[in-house]
């Protein structure tokens, strides 16, 4: 078993229409390990959603390659994909009605996905009182015979871990997960997902525009344009009390990093170059020592 749950090289994904090809990815690289509780941000349209649809093997790749738990989702066939999505990927939405049946309790909708579940599997993890068990981890077991009506956004969404969590998955892929509800019910949704990582040691990927729920992670990659372009890393002198703390205080602790992909090439924000002047497509760069500086033209 590798040390990577996720592993990309120059990932690919080009929709085609009659009259247009739209590159979603452009040649990610991008891994993340096992056990990691990790955020991908990115402007609307910079391909992160994208990716995390071709790593829940939802989509599939153009060109590249592609590895989730060891298994490599570029060559699978339709049957292999469907056993990959039923046994090692739990899925999370923005939009609750992708995750819940409304005309079922939450306790239901959280047995529904074991009834899908293989024979061999079944044993393991079916049963009302591993459903139960999972409402308790999320905070949900009062609310069990409560249909989607009488719960509220943060509710549902709390629900919907508990379903993504019913197969059992080495990997969970949460799509905007708080883009629904408030700061506080936010906050909340994330220290599930922390106790769950933490406990568990569940690899999890959450995919956002929430700021304030990716600086509350130990690790986010900013996509642009379909390419990492950087990250932010957690100071390691700090990463103990990061765990316990895990709040806004602690955004400033991270580290900031450019990232270069495999040709050495840098992808710089357009607001960095917008504040030293750069107004075209060139600039002025100069090697001192062990620095590189980077000017706009004069």
């Amino acid at each position: 078993m590798s040390e990577n749950i996720i592993m990309c090289e120059n990932l690919v994904k080009i929709y085609k229409t009659r009259d247009l090809e739209v590159m979603a990815l452009q040649g990610l690289e991008l891994t993340v390990k096992r056990g990691e509780l990790m955020a991908i941000v990115g402007n609307s349209g910079s391909g992160k959603s994208t990716f995390l649809n071709m790593a829940g093997g939802l989509d599939r790749p153009s060109a590249g390659k592609l590895f989730v738990n060891d298994k490599d989702l570029f060559a699978m066939k339709e049957g292999e994909l469907r056993k990959y999505k039923q046994k090692d990927v739990g899925f999370v939405w923005q939009n609750n009605a992708r995750n819940l049946f409304p005309y079922l309790t939450a306790l239901q909708n959280v047995e529904l996905p074991m009834r899908f579940m293989k024979k061999e599997k079944k044993e393991e993890i079916s049963g009302k009182e591993y459903a139960l068990e999972l409402l308790e981890r999320v905070g949900m077991e009062h609310k069990r015979h409560s249909k989607l009506s009488e719960l509220s956004g943060g509710e549902q969404q709390r629900v919907a871990i508990a379903i993504a969590l019913a197969n059992r998955p080495n990997l969970l892929l949460a799509d905007e997960p708080t883009g629904a509800v408030d700061t506080k019910t936010s906050g909340y949704i994330l220290d599930v997902f922390r106790k769950l990582n933490e406990e568990k040691g569940l690899s999890i990927v959450i995919v956002t525009h929430d700021r304030n729920l990716a600086k509350k992670v130990n690790r986010v990659v900013r996509i642009c344009d379909g390419k990492v372009s950087s990250e932010e890393i957690v100071k390691e002198s700090y990463e103990e009390r990061f765990k316990e703390v895990g709040d806004l205080e602690m955004a400033s602790l991270h580290e900031s990093f450019a990232v270069l992909d495999r040709a050495g090439r840098l992808q710089l924000q357009k607001e960095d170059l917008m504040k030293i002047g750069v107004k075209g497509n060139k600039v002025r760069i100069e090697v001192q020592e062990d620095k590189i500086m980077i000017r706009a033209p004069k």
